[in-house]
This record gives structure tokens, C-alpha cells and sequence, in this order.
């Protein structure tokens, strides 16, 4: 775990090093990924076959083997123990609701000269949701990504999901019989983001890709990007914690691990102005570590990438927080608005003490597919928009034309593109 304070004379260069360390994968992996891209696009179902039994140790035999059927995605929600069932229902009506009111507004007017302007917004056809299995098989990462793909009004809902030896996780059938996927397919990795954007002999192309993976499915939507839309490239999770001391060392070391646990790569940050209150954080989470199940993975992402930072005072925090711009930021004090003004980089705020990140995680409303490493300085969390595209449109009558054609005739000349003059100054 690294300890810096704004006081030490070296804290320049460090924190720079910080900002500049990404924590993500290497060429190797874009290689690798490169070939199975390559591989899928030549073969399809053929390489689906042999990379899915390669690294999922799964066989795509008969209908059963590569599809996830709708019957058995309600039988596993029917099975659930009612309050688990009631809170999975909890959450979906809460992300339903806050992405609803993200629906934007058509556009159609007149402006001055009399020329029609505006925009219309259109659904895409269909949206592959990559859903991740194994270590990270989460039903609220479904959730997240599905809901907002009906409420754009998404008319095909296609999840592909590792199911490693054959292993299916209930949760998430249930999830996707909530949310109203069309499809799920047995199939994960940076060959199930190939297929879904090209195509293979039993699955059809999508227009967007969306959801969270590991590094190799971030690096086939890196790659695959402008076959298909996609979310956005994530990396490691991230969470960075703004603490007075005022503030109970046990929440605030909860509140890190929460992102420690996902990941060995995962990055946990304390900014706070006292230095006692720092270090009994770092004791409690030494000891809130050997409690969790979850351990081996939180303990590696602590150490090798955890930091403690301390300031004179945390009026110094928000200029920290946008150079790291952060997936995930907390500001546990009584006052957080005051810090949250000068916040301008971050997937997503949690504001005063009784606001942990992992409420965001589960049904607080707002999408938990946040950019990470320090992509929230020019991108956002996932939304409706993300599945949805605009069309502008525009209208002129004789006497619009006239109106500002002249000077469209004037601009074309002097880029050199007669063709473009002309197409206008017939119509004058």
C-alpha cells in the first residue's frame, strides 16, 4: 500500500506516477485477442466450438449446449427465496425508473430564415450484452445493462455469458428473465464480443456492444469498435475515498474493500487531512481483509495498489480527485456539496457518510457500468443514449433557399468543390 502527503517535496512526481498508471493489459493480450477476433470472424460457430471448449471447458452440443432456454430463465426466477427475489424486483423497478427520465426529446421547429430543423431519436435494432461469468457472474451487472436497453426501446436483447464446466448461475437467468432478454448464449470471452458483432451461423450481428469483462473482452471491444458500437473500454475497478477524521475508520476501510474484493488489479484511494485517522483506516482494513471471503483477491489489490494520501487540508482534494478522475468517489464529510462543486472527473459521486459506493453497485438508480482509468475525464457512465442514435433532418421551402443558399454557394467556391456550388445555386 502506497502512502503519499502533498507535504513530502517528492509528492509531485509520485502522484503523477500515479495518475499516469493504468493498470490494464499488455500487447500480449491485444495479440491473443486479435487472433480469436480473426479466428471467429473466418469460422464462426466452428471456432465458437473449439475456443469455448478450450477455455470454458464447455461443450456447444445440440440447442441445449449453446442456448440458455426462456423457460429455464423463469424457473429460476420462480425459485428464488422471496426476499431475494423481492429485492432483485427492488432494484430493477429503481434503474427502470432513473434511466426513463434519461429518454431524450425529439426536436422539430423553424428557425428565422424559415428553415425546418430538428433531430429524431431512434432505438438500435438489436444490442449484445456481454455478461460476465465465473469470479465476477453478477445479476446486477445484467440488470444495468439491460433495463436501459428496453427503456431506449432495444427491439433484440442478446446476452452471451461464459458458463465455465458447463456451470450456470441462477441469479443471472433470473436477472434476464426480469429484465426481458430474447436471447442468452453459453458463451464468454473476447469470442463471444466477436460474435456478436460479426456474426456466426446461429447468432445474428447486434449494432451495440455493452458490459463489463475481463481484459480480454475490453481489448475485443477496443478492437472491435466501428463494427460495432460499444459502452465503453473498461479496465480494474476503482474507488477513491474523500475522509475527515471525523468519519468511523471501519465504514470508511469497508468502503475500500468493497472495490478492492473485485479484482487484484481493482485501485483503492484515501484522501483525507488526518493523518491518525489514515492510519487507523489502513489498520482496519487489515483486519476487515482477513475476514472476507473474498481475502486473497482484496488483500493482492491492497497492497500492490491501494493509497493513502494525506493533505494539509482537503480544500486540496478536488484537484486530486479530477487529475485521477475516478470511477467511483466518495466524499465522506458533513458538508460534501461544497467538494462536489469543484468535482468536474468522476463515473459517479456518492455524497456524505451514509452514501457508500455500493448501494450505486446494486439499486440506488444510477448506472454502475462507470468509465475507468481516468476515462471520466471525456466519458460517462452507460445510459439509455448508449443504445440509442440521432437523426437530424432539415427542410427548406423556395424562400428559405434563398435565404441562405448564397452564402452555402460562397463557401463551397472557396473550398474548391464546384459540384457542392452548383448542387445549391441551380435551385437560387
Amino acid at each position: 500500500m502506497l502512502q503519499l502527503s502533498t507535504q513530502n517535496p517528492d509528492f509531485e512526481r509520485q502522484f503523477a506516477r500515479l495518475v499516469a498508471d493504468r493498470r490494464e493489459s499488455d500487447t500480449s493480450v491485444a495479440r491473443t485477442v486479435a487472433d480469436i477476433l480473426a479466428r471467429v470472424r473466418a469460422k464462426g460457430d466452428e471456432a465458437l466450438v473449439e475456443l469455448t471448449r478450450r477455455y470454458d471447458r464447455h461443450s456447444l452440443a445440440g440447442d441445449a449446449g449453446w442456448r440458455i432456454a426462456p423457460e429455464a430463465c423463469a424457473q429460476a426466477f420462480e425459485a428464488l427465496e422471496p426476499s431475494l427475489r423481492d429485492a432483485l424486483v427492488f432494484a430493477a423497478d429503481r434503474i427502470r425508473a432513473y434511466h426513463e427520465a434519461q429518454l431524450p426529446q425529439d426536436r422539430d421547429y423553424v428557425d428565422d430564415a424559415g428553415v425546418r430543423l430538428g433531430a429524431k431519436w431512434h432505438a438500435v435494432d438489436a444490442a449484445g450484452l456481454y455478461v460476465p461469468g465465473g469470479r465476477a457472474a453478477y445479476p446486477s451487472s445484467l440488470l444495468m445493462n439491460a433495463i436501459p436497453a428496453r427503456v431506449a426501446g432495444v427491439g433484440r436483447l442478446v446476452v452471451t455469458t461464459p458458463t465455465p464446466d458447463g456451470e450456470v448461475n441462477p441469479l443471472v437467468l433470473a436477472a434476464a428473465h426480469l429484465a426481458g432478454v430474447d436471447e442468452i448464449w453459453r458463451i464468454g470471452g473476447a469470442q463471444a464480443v466477436a460474435a456478436l458483432a460479426y456474426g456466426t451461423g446461429r447468432i445474428r450481428p447486434v449494432d451495440v456492444v455493452t458490459g463489463p469483462g475481463n481484459a480480454w473482452v475490453a481489448e475485443a471491444k477496443r478492437q472491435l469498435y466501428g463494427v460495432v458500437g460499444i459502452d465503453m473500454v473498461a479496465g480494474p475497478s476503482e474507488i477513491l475515498v474523500i475522509a475527515d477524521g471525523q468519519n468511523d475508520p471501519d465504514w470508511i476501510a469497508a468502503d475500500l474493500l468493497s472495490q478492492a474484493e473485485h479484482d487484484p488489479s481493482s485501485q483503492s484511494i484515501l484522501i483525507t487531512d488526518d493523518p491518525v485517522f489514515a492510519g487507523h483506516v489502513a489498520d482496519a482494513v487489515d483486519v476487515q481483509c482477513s475476514m472476507l471471503s473474498t481475502e486473497k483477491t482484496a488483500r493482492k489489490s491492497w497492497q500492490d495498489h491501494g493509497v493513502i494520501i494525506t493533505v494539509s487540508s482537503l480544500d486540496e482534494a478536488p484537484e486530486l480527485a479530477n487529475r485521477l478522475a475516478a470511477e467511483h468517489v466518495e466524499l465522506a464529510v458533513d458538508d460534501p456539496e461544497r467538494l462536489f462543486s469543484r468535482i468536474r472527473h468522476a463515473g459517479s459521486v456518492f455524497l456524505g457518510r451514509y452514501t457508500p459506493e455500493a448501494v450505486g453497485d446494486y439499486l440506488a438508480g444510477p448506472n454502475h457500468v462507470l468509465p475507468t482509468g481516468r476515462r471520466a475525464r471525456f466519458s460517462s457512465g452507460l445510459s439509455v443514449l448508449d443504445f440509442m442514435k440521432r437523426t437530424s433532418f432539415i427542410g427548406l421551402d423556395q424562400e428559405a433557399l434563398a435565404k441562405i443558399g448564397p452564402a452555402a454557394v460562397t463557401l463551397a467556391e472557396v473550398e474548391g468543390l464546384p459540384a457542392h456550388a452548383q448542387s445549391v445555386r441551380v435551385r437560387l
